[in-house]
């Protein structure tokens, strides 16, 4: 399988309601491995799978700072959601606005 293939987008990347508590963490503060762990009762292992998946998707990076790796949040990539979402909150605005049309015309006509 090639690098590309394997590489993970932002969407597949904020999937997960692990991966997503890891960028929760990471952006309070920097943190290694050991610590980002503690917070999940599953292996460190299975952390680091997780750190992979959000450093192919640019989200984190980690940095070897002695014996540890100290990962850090990079939201840029968020924008990419941040911009899909924002075509459904206006797809709902709109949506909204013609109930509310339509409820306040009914209203008038039942008076």
């Amino acid at each position: 399988m090639s690098q590309a293939a394997e590489k993970h987008d932002v969407f597949q990347a904020i999937a997960d309601p692990t991966r997503r508590k890891i960028l929760q963490l990471l952006s309070e503060q920097e943190l290694p491995i050991s610590k980002i762990s503690s917070h999940f009762p599953m292996s460190r292992t299975a952390i680091v799978k997780h750190l992979t998946i959000l450093s192919e998707a640019e989200l984190v990076r980690g940095e070897r700072k002695g014996r540890e790796k100290i990962y850090q949040l990079h939201p840029e990539p968020l924008t990419e959601v941040k911009q899909w979402l924002s075509y459904y909150e206006q797809f709902w605005t709109n949506k909204l606005s013609i109930l509310k049309y339509m409820f306040e015309h009914d209203e008038e006509q039942n008076e």
